[in-house]
């Protein structure tokens, strides 16, 4: 089942959290709750926030980029392939989770440890619940925007107006959802 058209998606370059966010929301404005509970925002980095992601539009085809973290949203149904949507991918919108994994994760096992990837695995709910970003990690020593920021207001919780770092911080005891490595990726949304 595909969830998303993806002309219908809310979409903002570099902004990847935002954009699965909007995703996530989308489900819970539509009503398709049981959907909602069926998806998971996994945010991808590292303690030397040095993770390699292949075909991604900010690259050339085949070619690899190292982003301090990225973001995307799998949607894992009852008796069906899990189906990645990443909104910064060449792959297709959706995604089957195991050509995602062959060709835009790939296998860690001639990579620099550094490079090794770690998830927080995120319910799709309590993403929609918990998230909150002013986006000021998208702002120059300056004070200027890096990168133009989404048109609609920050994402803000009654709790928070900023908690990214929890959620791109890879240790387990900080933040919500499970911080796993890539076999338990693998293991988790493969079956």
């Amino acid at each position: 089942m595909v969830l998303f058209d993806l002309n219908d998606c809310i979409y903002t370059s570099c902004y990847c959290e935002e954009n699965v966010w909007k995703l996530c929301e989308k489900l819970r404005d539509e009503g398709r709750l049981q959907q909602l509970q069926d998806v998971s925002a996994i945010f991808i980095s590292n303690d030397a926030k040095k993770i390699p992601l292949w075909e991604q539009k900010c690259v050339d085809e085949g070619q690899v980029v190292v982003w301090d973290y990225h973001v995307i949203l799998v949607h894992q149904e009852a008796g069906a392939e899990s189906q990645v949507y990443d909104l910064d991918t060449r792959l297709p919108f959706p995604c089957r989770f195991k050509y995602y994994l062959e060709m835009a994760l790939r296998t860690e096992d001639h990579m620099k440890e550094t490079y090794h990837r770690k998830f927080r695995v995120v319910s799709g709910a309590v993403f929609l619940d918990t998230f909150a970003s002013d986006r000021k990690h998208m702002k120059g020593p300056d004070g200027l925007w890096l990168k133009p920021p989404p048109m609609y207001p920050c994402i803000s919780t009654k709790a928070s107006s900023n908690n990214l770092a929890d959620f791109i911080t890879m240790v387990p005891s900080v933040g919500v959802g499970d911080v796993i490595n890539l076999n338990t990726l693998v293991h988790r949304f493969s079956s």
